[in-house]
């Protein structure tokens, strides 16, 4: 592998949106970007000018960047005269410690992913989901009907997946990268020139996976070689950065990042020169779902919000907009036939096969952010 030298090269300042993107100066004023980690965070145009959350006509979210839309919130408040707020967050973990200060009294909608949902509802945050409430539960994949996470969609619904790869520019990198051991087998070449996920479970996860281990591993020795092998990759880095990077890769002074896919699909639209690349060994499959705080200020609005999620003219444009790949299976019928067999946004069965959900790992997870944090200082 060589690094090629862009001549000329000119950064593109298109906003485009797993998080809604800060690309320029002019981005940052209407775009919240979003550890997944997925920086500060801002709030949206659309929340600086919106009444209380308590307002029965108000519906208040805490999302993910990459899913706050203001068409999309345009098109629910057409269809039931809700307005929507919404405030962003970069990561699970800041959204749990949010909701365990209070702050589930401010939003009737939170996005928390797989694992944690199985750490909210056995903190007691989450409402039970009142299925009579809903209107196309059925219309989900059967994977998604009794997920592993939540059994019987008990405590919330899902709303988008993906996988996390990487996400290379093909201007300055001359082969593919097939996995992500080609950080470690390349790296003199890559030094400063790379990213990975400031997510504990997500990096020390797939450093795990290079390993032949799991990403859920509970075996202190397996943890502390994943945190060795990545040690040895930190001279490397330019940096563990979940977002923001965005604009370097585009230039052409990043190589490659380690990216969640609904970003790893979306950026190559307009940018050819970037590539998103699920590794071969695989890799964690993760769900993004819409989950009501145990104390919620406007049911009836949640309730009115997931139903409108579910709706398949709802999914279509989540796709076509914001890159949410859906786990409803009338959604994916009414796509096009070149997303519905695209491997990279809808991965194959062999791939799916050899990856993994990131799953709760009991007091393990001392363990991880023990190394994590050695590995941030060192």
């Amino acid at each position: 592998m060589k690094l090629q030298r862009e001549a000329g090269r000119s950064l593109q300042q298109n906003p485009t949106r797993r998080r809604f993107l800060q690309f320029s100066a002019a981005t940052l004023s209407t775009i919240a970007l979003s550890n997944c980690a997925r920086s500060s965070l801002e709030r949206s145009s659309s929340q600086q000018q919106s009444p209380k959350a308590g307002d029965s006509k108000t519906l208040s979210l805490y999302t993910w960047a990459d899913y706050s839309n203001n068409d999309l919130y345009q098109r629910f408040e057409s269809k039931t005269g809700i307005k929507v707020i919404a405030d962003v967050y970069e990561s699970n973990e800041v959204m749990l410690a949010k909701m365990q200060a209070g702050g589930g009294k401010q939003y009737s909608i939170v996005y928390p992913s797989d694992y944690m949902v199985r750490q909210m509802t056995g903190l007691n945050l989450l409402t039970p989901i009142d299925h009579s409430r809903l209107q196309g539960l059925d219309r989900l994949m059967k994977r998604w009907q009794n997920p592993v996470y939540d059994p019987g969609n008990a405590h919330s619904v899902p709303y988008g997946w993906g996988t996390t790869g990487i996400l290379y520019n093909s201007k300055v990198i001359s082969s593919e990268p097939k996995d992500l051991n080609f950080f470690w087998e390349n790296q003199q070449a890559l030094a400063g020139k790379i990213t990975l996920l400031d997510d504990v479970r997500e990096t020390m996860g797939a450093a795990l996976k290079s390993l032949n281990y799991s990403y859920n591993s509970t075996n202190p020795t397996e943890i502390e070689a994943a945190y060795k092998k990545l040690l040895a990759l930190k001279p490397t880095l330019a940096a563990f950065k979940s977002y923001g990077w965005e604009d370097q890769l585009i230039a052409g002074d990043l190589a490659a990042c380690m990216s969640y896919s609904t970003l790893g699909n979306l950026l190559p639209k307009e940018n050819p020169q970037l590539t998103f690349v699920i590794p071969q060994s695989g890799t964690s499959v993760w769900t993004d779902t819409l989950a009501i705080p145990n104390s919620a200020p406007n049911l009836e609005a949640a309730y009115a919000w997931i139903n409108f999620l579910l709706e398949p003219e709802s999914g279509v444009f989540g796709m076509e907009q914001m890159n949410v790949t859906t786990p409803n299976q009338a959604t994916f019928d009414a796509l096009p036939a070149a997303i519905k067999s695209n491997p990279k946004v809808f991965p194959t069965d062999t791939i799916l096969a050899k990856s993994e959900a990131v799953t709760l790992v009991g007091d393990t997870i001392e363990l991880y952010d023990k190394y994590w944090n050695q590995l941030k200082s060192a």
